[in-house]
């Protein structure tokens, strides 16, 4: 379980550090492909990254996907309230159960109509126009990052339920980093 709780950090941050990866290669090699340089331009020009555009745009739809995820459970989600903030504690406590059971519902809609359109178009010949992948596996982002930030919503809402405790960022604090003056 403790792996489970850093599984969208570890996702993304691979996600990432691979697109950062094919972006900076692509550029380099149109860069040096535009150099009149015998046998080096005619190796360059030989070599076809034509994918890599189309491959990033699919790393980034699931680091969108599971972004959402780290967001609810880490509390930087976008989120209204200011409404729940000025009601009494124990109409609060009902409103944000409420609320995250909408997040619930929301997401596990989202996620099981993903999955059965995922299901559906995996019994065709679809494919991605450059990778020639199969569409199904970029499809596969929204039932896989939907589901999880249905299970991060109910994390979130039993956390709360149990403690009356949401999960808050603090926009000025940085992992990693210590404050002067304040031993570690």
């Amino acid at each position: 379980m403790k792996y489970l709780n850093h599984l969208e950090e570890w996702f993304i941050a691979t996600l990432m550090a691979a697109a950062t990866l094919i972006i900076f290669v692509a550029v380099l090699h149109r860069y040096f492909s535009g150099f009149s340089i015998p046998h080096v331009q005619d190796w360059l020009l030989s070599l076809n990254l034509s994918w890599a555009q189309e491959l990033c745009i699919y790393l980034f739809v699931w680091m969108a996907k599971f972004g959402a995820a780290y967001g609810v459970r880490t509390g930087i989600h976008v989120g209204v309230d200011v409404l729940a903030n000025r009601l009494e504690e124990r109409y609060r406590k009902m409103f944000v159960l409420i609320a995250l059971g909408a997040g619930v519902l929301f997401t596990c809609i989202v996620a099981t109509l993903g999955a059965t359109f995922v299901w559906e178009i995996a019994h065709t010949d679809q494919t991605s126009s450059d990778l020639e992948v199969p569409m199904w596996l970029v499809y596969l982002a929204v039932p896989c990052g939907s589901y999880l930030m249905c299970f991060r919503f109910l994390q979130v809402g039993w956390q709360f339920w149990r403690t009356g405790e949401l999960p808050h960022h603090d926009h000025g604090h940085v992992d990693g980093l210590e404050e002067e003056g304040v031993p570690a």
